[in-house]
C-alpha cells in the first residue's frame, strides 16, 4: 500500500497518496467517499502518470475542523494550492461527483492549471444536492442522529449508488463509512452536507463555453444520484468535450466498471480523440 502522506493548505493537513511519475494525474473524489475511490485505478494509470489521489478537506484522513468554509468553491482553491505545494503547475484532472464540480471551478477560474479533464458522473448546474440528503438537513437532524443510526443511514443510501448490488460489499461500504463513524465524522459529513448547494456550478454554467481543454464525460447510465439528463448537458456546454456512457453502472461507476473506466481515462490521456 502507499504511505499517506500530509501538505499543509491554509492551516489544514490535507491527506493525499501519490504513485508513478509522468505527467502529474490529479483524481478528485466526491461525497461521501474518500480518495480510496480511486484504489482500483491509481496503479494501471501511474505506469505512465504521476498520479495524486487528495483527501478533500473534512474528508478521509485529511483534517476535518469546525469553523471552515468546505464548499466546493473553497476545496476549488485548497486542490489549487496543493498543486502549488507539490510543484504542479498543471495536471490532468479527473474528478467523481462533488470533485467534478471542484475540478469545473478550477478549470474555468485557472484554465492554464489544466491540461485535460475527465468528469466522471459529475455534479452541474443544478444538479444537487440530491434528494436523498435533504432530510438530513432539516433543523434538529443532527443533534438527534446518534452515530450508530447515522452510520445506518449511511450503510443504507451506499448500496443504492451501484447498479450490480453485489459491487458494494461489507468491505466496500466500510471503506467509506469508516470516516463519518465516530462523533468527530458525524460533524464533518453534516458540515459538508450544509455546503451541499448548487450556487458555484450554476454561477459558472455560462463559463464553461470558454473551456478550452480536451474533456470527457463518463456516466453511468442507471446514475440515480447525479441523473443522466445531466450527462449530455454537461458535454454539449464545453466545447472539447465527449461524452461516453457507461452501461449498467450506477454513481459509483469507478467501483463498478474500474477497468473500462481506467482504460478510458488512459486512452483519452494518451491524446485520442473520442
Amino acid at each position: 500500500m502507499n504511505m499517506t502522506q500530509y501538505v499543509t493548505i491554509e492551516g489544514h493537513q490535507i491527506a493525499y497518496e501519490e504513485m508513478g511519475e509522468g505527467s502529474p494525474l490529479i483524481l478528485i473524489h466526491g461525497i461521501p467517499t474518500n480518495r480510496s475511490l480511486w484504489r482500483n485505478v491509481m496503479p494501471t494509470l501511474a505506469a505512465n502518470h504521476r498520479v495524486i489521489t487528495p483527501d478533500l478537506l473534512n474528508f478521509g484522513e485529511s483534517d476535518m475542523p469546525v469553523d471552515t468554509d468546505v464548499s466546493i468553491n473553497a476545496q476549488s482553491r485548497i486542490i489549487r494550492k496543493f498543486m502549488d505545494a507539490l510543484g504542479i503547475s498543471r495536471a490532468n484532472i479527473v474528478a467523481h461527483d462533488i470533485g467534478g464540480g471542484v475540478a469545473q471551478l478550477i478549470a474555468v477560474k485557472h484554465p492554464e492549471k489544466v491540461n485535460r479533464l475527465v468528469l466522471i458522473d459529475s455534479v452541474c448546474f443544478d444538479s444537487w444536492p440530491i434528494p436523498e440528503f435533504e432530510p438530513l438537513l432539516e433543523p434538529g437532524v443532527e443533534q438527534q442522529t446518534s452515530v450508530e443510526e447515522f452510520v445506518g443511514i449511511l450503510r443504507d443510501f451506499m448500496p443504492k449508488g451501484v447498479y450490480d448490488s453485489s459491487v458494494m460489499t461489507e468491505e466496500l461500504i466500510k471503506l467509506y463509512v469508516a470516516q463519518w463513524s465516530s462523533e468527530q465524522g458525524k460533524a464533518a459529513l453534516f458540515r459538508n452536507m450544509r455546503r451541499l448547494n448548487s450556487e458555484y456550478t450554476e454561477a459558472i454554467a455560462g463559463d464553461l463555453k470558454t473551456l478550452p481543454h480536451e474533456t470527457l464525460v463518463l456516466w453511468g447510465d442507471k446514475d440515480h444520484f447525479q441523473k443522466p439528463k445531466y450527462a449530455p448537458m454537461l458535454a454539449d456546454a464545453i466545447p472539447k468535450a465527449s461524452l461516453i456512457w457507461l452501461e449498467d453502472a450506477g454513481h459509483w461507476v469507478i467501483d463498478e466498471q474500474s477497468e473500462k473506466v481506467c482504460t478510458l481515462i488512459n486512452t483519452f490521456l494518451e491524446g485520442s480523440a473520442f
